[in-house]
């Protein structure tokens, strides 16, 4: 993350923020972090957007926070500068202030307990959206579509006949692809209001009894199938081994908290359909993601990397794509296992 030193000071006049107050907040590659204060000494957090997200998604954020808060959850709200503005448009990314959410914020699941905790966290906020009549003005284009991906992989492999790291590459995509043609077909269900990235790190849970108290990091908000939405949690909660790992390990325990903790929030409200394709787009968006990392791999233009770990951007990428496709693998080694689970999500005793 860059240092707060080169911030306008005009952009913390603007919200009221104490220059020498700033601290790096979260690990997160996409947005820049700070936490700050007001002169008033209250606690806020300062985010430059990505510019792959227009400020119009401030006006998405406003329309969903408001609409959780009437609902009485817990969420972070938009501050607005002192005249009126919701954000500061910028050549870097739009500048904006949210209250600070307290509470611990992790970066692995730490146990079963807690796969538990963000099931229910999860279903809370579905559920509390399922009633908002709101056209989003920032329109996402379609995250998952799987075919999309395995043919921009194609693409990459075609393009890059030379680079170095072709030949491993082609060797982890023909495993990609061979994977792919045995992923089921999901069932056809309606789009729900979604928050669109569900990792772990962007979920809070109480410092107290560890139950969850809110989602961060609302910049992808949208409409989706809900099994997509599903299927990307428990791809990132039910992961044992770190994203660099190439020996990914799927975690049946925390798949079966996960999916009961969700459950028991949801009952009534999701479909069976729904219910039912939870296992089959957790396998998919495993695997979409191995076609992504593993196409930037040769690409080396989109996803971060840690030049601490790795010598290069396509060496950091080809690990997380070989990790993918062993979570994926590991998932599938564990399928009547997982499949119980759900059973028992849907007939509980």
């Amino acid at each position: 993350m860059q240092p707060a030193t080169d911030i306008d000071v005009a952009i913390l006049h603007a919200w009221d923020l104490v220059p020498g107050s700033l601290r790096p907040l979260g690990t997160g590659l996409i947005n820049r972090t700070f936490c700050a204060q007001r002169q008033d000494g209250s606690r806020w957090v300062l985010q430059q957007l990505n510019p792959m997200f227009p400020p119009e998604v401030h006006e998405d954020i406003e329309a969903v926070t408001a609409h959780l808060a009437a609902r009485g959850m817990p969420t972070p709200r938009l501050l607005r500068t002192r005249d009126g503005r919701l954000c500061i448009p910028a050549a870097g990314g739009a500048w904006r202030v949210m209250n600070f959410m307290p509470g611990r914020v992790v970066d692995a699941i730490e146990s079963p307990a807690q796969a538990g905790a963000a099931g229910r966290l999860l279903a809370r906020f579905h559920r509390a959206l399922d009633d908002l009549a709101y056209e989003f003005r920032h329109q996402r284009p379609p995250v998952h579509e799987p075919a999309r991906h395995f043919a921009a992989l194609e693409s990459a492999l075609a393009t890059h006949p030379a680079h170095r790291l072709r030949p491993a590459a082609g060797k982890l995509a023909a495993q990609i692809f061979a994977a792919a043609a045995a992923l089921p077909r999901l069932s056809d269900t309606p789009p729900r209001i979604v928050h669109g990235d569900p990792k772990i790190s962007n979920l809070v849970f109480s410092a107290g009894d560890g139950e969850g108290l809110c989602l961060v990091d609302l910049d992808t908000l949208g409409r989706m199938a809900l099994p997509f939405e599903l299927g990307d949690a428990m791809r990132s909660w039910c992961s044992v081994s770190s994203e660099d790992d190439p020996g990914g390990r799927f975690c049946a325990r925390r798949f079966g908290a996960a999916v009961a903790g969700y459950a028991a929030e949801a009952r009534g409200w999701w479909t069976a359909e729904e219910q039912g394709s939870v296992l089959a787009a957790t396998a998919i968006i495993q695997l979409e993601l191995a076609a992504r990392f593993c196409a930037d791999a040769l690409n080396e233009s989109y996803f971060g990397w840690n030049a601490l770990l790795f010598a290069s951007r396509g060496d950091h990428n080809l690990a997380r794509a070989q990790g993918q496709l062993a979570l994926h693998g590991s998932l599938l080694a564990q399928r009547d296992v997982l499949a119980e689970a759900l059973e028992r999500v849907k007939n509980p005793a």
